[in-house]
Protein backbone atom coordinates (compact mmCIF):
# COMPACT_ATOMS: atom_id res chain seq x y z
CA UNK A 1 0.00 0.00 0.00
CA UNK A 2 1.29 2.99 -0.92
CA UNK A 3 2.09 6.08 1.89
CA UNK A 4 0.52 9.60 1.20
CA UNK A 5 4.17 10.82 0.29
CA UNK A 6 4.50 7.86 -2.29
CA UNK A 7 0.84 8.76 -3.45
CA UNK A 8 2.01 12.52 -4.02
CA UNK A 9 5.39 11.59 -6.03
CA UNK A 10 3.41 9.30 -8.43
CA UNK A 11 1.35 11.67 -9.13
CA UNK A 12 3.89 14.07 -9.29
CA UNK A 13 5.73 12.28 -11.85
CA UNK A 14 2.21 12.57 -14.26
CA UNK A 15 2.61 16.23 -14.12
CA UNK A 16 3.76 17.99 -17.09
CA UNK A 17 6.47 20.84 -17.40
CA UNK A 18 6.37 21.80 -20.93
CA UNK A 19 9.37 24.11 -22.18
CA UNK A 20 8.20 27.23 -24.32
CA UNK A 21 9.49 25.42 -27.31
CA UNK A 22 7.20 22.34 -26.97
CA UNK A 23 3.81 24.84 -26.28
CA UNK A 24 4.57 26.56 -29.60
CA UNK A 25 4.37 23.00 -31.49
CA UNK A 26 0.91 22.11 -29.48
CA UNK A 27 -1.98 22.78 -31.71
CA UNK A 28 -4.46 25.78 -31.38
CA UNK A 29 -7.58 25.39 -29.86
CA UNK A 30 -10.69 27.62 -29.65
CA UNK A 31 -14.29 27.53 -28.33
CA UNK A 32 -16.25 25.86 -31.01
CA UNK A 33 -19.85 25.74 -28.56
CA UNK A 34 -22.74 28.75 -28.63
CA UNK A 35 -21.75 32.27 -27.64
CA UNK A 36 -24.50 34.55 -26.53
CA UNK A 37 -23.52 38.48 -26.12
CA UNK A 38 -25.24 40.41 -23.89
CA UNK A 39 -25.89 43.66 -24.86
CA UNK A 40 -29.15 44.36 -22.23
CA UNK A 41 -30.97 44.16 -19.13
CA UNK A 42 -33.28 41.41 -20.67
CA UNK A 43 -30.32 39.47 -21.99
CA UNK A 44 -28.57 40.05 -19.01
CA UNK A 45 -31.58 38.23 -16.94
CA UNK A 46 -31.87 35.46 -19.24
CA UNK A 47 -28.00 34.71 -19.19
CA UNK A 48 -28.28 34.86 -15.17
CA UNK A 49 -31.14 32.56 -15.21
CA UNK A 50 -28.49 29.86 -16.81
CA UNK A 51 -25.76 30.80 -15.25
CA UNK A 52 -27.40 29.91 -11.74
CA UNK A 53 -28.18 26.72 -12.61
CA UNK A 54 -23.87 25.87 -12.82
CA UNK A 55 -21.69 24.91 -9.96
CA UNK A 56 -18.46 25.59 -11.64
CA UNK A 57 -17.80 28.72 -14.09
CA UNK A 58 -15.41 29.88 -16.15
CA UNK A 59 -14.44 33.12 -15.58
CA UNK A 60 -12.62 36.11 -16.97
CA UNK A 61 -12.66 39.63 -18.06
CA UNK A 62 -11.32 41.90 -20.58
CA UNK A 63 -10.03 45.51 -20.36
CA UNK A 64 -9.05 48.37 -22.86
CA UNK A 65 -5.00 48.43 -23.24
CA UNK A 66 -3.65 51.74 -21.70
CA UNK A 67 -0.67 53.12 -23.09
CA UNK A 68 -0.29 56.12 -20.96
CA UNK A 69 1.73 55.49 -17.18
CA UNK A 70 -0.80 55.83 -14.41
CA UNK A 71 -4.15 55.39 -16.64
CA UNK A 72 -6.12 52.42 -15.56
CA UNK A 73 -9.57 51.54 -17.33
CA UNK A 74 -12.25 49.66 -16.13
CA UNK A 75 -13.53 46.41 -16.71
CA UNK A 76 -15.32 45.89 -20.45
CA UNK A 77 -16.81 43.02 -20.53
CA UNK A 78 -17.44 40.20 -18.46
CA UNK A 79 -16.62 36.44 -19.58
CA UNK A 80 -18.65 33.26 -18.46
CA UNK A 81 -18.62 29.85 -19.47
CA UNK A 82 -20.72 26.60 -18.71
CA UNK A 83 -20.29 23.05 -20.39
CA UNK A 84 -22.39 23.86 -23.34
CA UNK A 85 -22.52 27.86 -24.09
CA UNK A 86 -20.27 31.12 -23.41
CA UNK A 87 -21.71 34.25 -22.12
CA UNK A 88 -20.16 37.98 -23.02
CA UNK A 89 -21.56 40.71 -21.08
CA UNK A 90 -20.44 43.71 -22.73
CA UNK A 91 -20.16 46.59 -19.86
CA UNK A 92 -20.22 49.44 -22.21
CA UNK A 93 -24.07 48.28 -22.89
CA UNK A 94 -25.37 46.82 -19.89
CA UNK A 95 -23.94 48.30 -15.98
CA UNK A 96 -23.06 45.67 -13.42
CA UNK A 97 -25.96 45.60 -11.46
CA UNK A 98 -27.17 43.81 -8.24
CA UNK A 99 -28.92 41.14 -9.79
CA UNK A 100 -25.02 40.32 -11.46
CA UNK A 101 -23.39 41.29 -8.26
CA UNK A 102 -25.07 38.41 -6.34
CA UNK A 103 -23.69 35.61 -8.48
CA UNK A 104 -20.09 37.49 -8.03
CA UNK A 105 -20.79 36.88 -4.27
CA UNK A 106 -22.54 33.31 -4.37
CA UNK A 107 -20.04 30.61 -2.72
CA UNK A 108 -22.40 28.37 -4.06
CA UNK A 109 -21.15 28.92 -7.75
CA UNK A 110 -17.39 28.18 -8.55
CA UNK A 111 -15.91 31.44 -10.69
CA UNK A 112 -12.72 29.87 -12.06
CA UNK A 113 -10.00 31.86 -13.52
CA UNK A 114 -6.39 33.63 -13.52
CA UNK A 115 -6.14 36.11 -11.34
CA UNK A 116 -9.40 36.37 -10.15
CA UNK A 117 -8.73 38.48 -7.18
CA UNK A 118 -7.87 41.70 -8.99
CA UNK A 119 -10.70 40.82 -11.83
CA UNK A 120 -12.79 40.92 -9.38
CA UNK A 121 -11.59 43.97 -7.62
CA UNK A 122 -11.01 45.84 -10.65
CA UNK A 123 -15.27 45.22 -11.23
CA UNK A 124 -16.02 46.04 -7.85
CA UNK A 125 -14.67 49.77 -9.17
CA UNK A 126 -18.04 49.15 -11.57
CA UNK A 127 -20.53 48.59 -8.47
CA UNK A 128 -19.59 47.62 -4.87
CA UNK A 129 -19.90 43.56 -3.91
CA UNK A 130 -17.70 40.90 -2.27
CA UNK A 131 -16.22 38.12 -4.61
CA UNK A 132 -16.87 34.46 -3.26
CA UNK A 133 -16.54 31.32 -4.54
CA UNK A 134 -13.69 32.34 -6.63
CA UNK A 135 -10.81 30.17 -7.67
CA UNK A 136 -7.43 31.26 -8.87
CA UNK A 137 -6.12 28.26 -10.99
CA UNK A 138 -2.73 29.90 -10.76
CA UNK A 139 -2.63 29.01 -6.97
CA UNK A 140 -4.41 26.17 -7.59
CA UNK A 141 -2.06 24.44 -9.78
CA UNK A 142 1.35 25.61 -7.81
CA UNK A 143 -0.34 23.22 -4.89
CA UNK A 144 -0.32 20.88 -7.32
CA UNK A 145 3.20 21.38 -8.12
CA UNK A 146 2.61 22.92 -11.40
CA UNK A 147 4.49 25.94 -11.87
CA UNK A 148 2.54 27.03 -14.54
CA UNK A 149 1.03 30.78 -14.40
CA UNK A 150 -0.45 31.95 -17.04
CA UNK A 151 -3.94 30.83 -19.25
CA UNK A 152 -1.56 29.92 -22.35
CA UNK A 153 0.90 27.60 -19.92
CA UNK A 154 -2.14 25.93 -18.04
CA UNK A 155 -3.91 25.05 -21.16
CA UNK A 156 -0.69 23.63 -23.00
CA UNK A 157 0.51 21.80 -19.94
CA UNK A 158 -2.78 20.28 -18.46
CA UNK A 159 -5.06 20.13 -21.69
CA UNK A 160 -2.45 20.04 -24.30
CA UNK A 161 -3.04 22.96 -27.02
CA UNK A 162 -2.58 26.23 -27.05
CA UNK A 163 -4.90 29.03 -27.28
CA UNK A 164 -4.52 32.32 -28.90
CA UNK A 165 -3.67 35.15 -27.52
CA UNK A 166 -3.98 37.96 -30.70
CA UNK A 167 -6.79 39.73 -29.65
CA UNK A 168 -5.76 40.73 -25.78
CA UNK A 169 -4.58 43.52 -26.26
CA UNK A 170 -7.68 44.70 -29.01
CA UNK A 171 -10.13 47.91 -27.75
CA UNK A 172 -12.91 45.90 -25.58
CA UNK A 173 -15.22 49.16 -24.76
CA UNK A 174 -15.79 48.42 -28.62
CA UNK A 175 -19.76 48.86 -29.02
CA UNK A 176 -19.85 45.55 -31.32
CA UNK A 177 -16.67 43.27 -31.06
CA UNK A 178 -14.98 41.94 -33.81
CA UNK A 179 -15.43 38.29 -34.37
CA UNK A 180 -11.63 37.61 -33.22
CA UNK A 181 -12.50 39.20 -30.07
CA UNK A 182 -15.82 37.25 -29.43
CA UNK A 183 -14.04 33.77 -30.25
CA UNK A 184 -11.06 34.94 -27.94
CA UNK A 185 -12.84 36.09 -24.80
CA UNK A 186 -15.05 33.12 -25.22
CA UNK A 187 -12.31 30.94 -25.54
CA UNK A 188 -10.32 32.31 -22.19
CA UNK A 189 -13.81 31.53 -20.15
CA UNK A 190 -14.08 27.95 -21.37
CA UNK A 191 -10.54 27.11 -21.12
CA UNK A 192 -10.70 28.12 -17.42
CA UNK A 193 -13.50 26.27 -16.53
CA UNK A 194 -11.71 23.13 -18.41
CA UNK A 195 -8.44 23.68 -16.27
CA UNK A 196 -10.39 24.09 -12.90
CA UNK A 197 -12.02 20.91 -13.99
CA UNK A 198 -8.64 18.85 -14.91
CA UNK A 199 -7.14 20.37 -11.61
CA UNK A 200 -9.87 19.20 -9.16
CA UNK A 201 -8.83 15.22 -10.62
CA UNK A 202 -4.93 15.68 -9.13
CA UNK A 203 -4.45 15.87 -5.51
CA UNK A 204 -2.51 18.32 -3.77
CA UNK A 205 1.25 17.73 -3.50
CA UNK A 206 4.84 18.26 -1.77
CA UNK A 207 6.67 21.24 -3.05
CA UNK A 208 8.64 20.31 -6.07
CA UNK A 209 9.67 21.66 -9.35
CA UNK A 210 9.07 20.47 -13.11
CA UNK A 211 7.85 17.04 -11.86
CA UNK A 212 10.39 16.30 -9.34
CA UNK A 213 9.15 16.41 -5.69
CA UNK A 214 11.08 18.50 -3.12
CA UNK A 215 10.11 17.37 0.23
CA UNK A 216 10.60 19.56 3.38
CA UNK A 217 12.92 18.29 5.92
CA UNK A 218 13.47 19.28 9.42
Amino acid sequence: MQTPSAEHASCAAHLPCLSKDEINLLPIRAWEGDIVVIQTENELDAALNELWKESVLGFDTETRPTFTKGQTALPALIQFATRNCAYLIQLTHVALNQKLACLLSSAGNIKAGVAIRDDMKALARRYPFTAAGTADLAVLAKARGIQAQGLRTLSANLLGFRISKAAQCSNWENSVLTPQQIKYAATDAWVGREIYLRLASYPEAPQKICGQPHLHTA
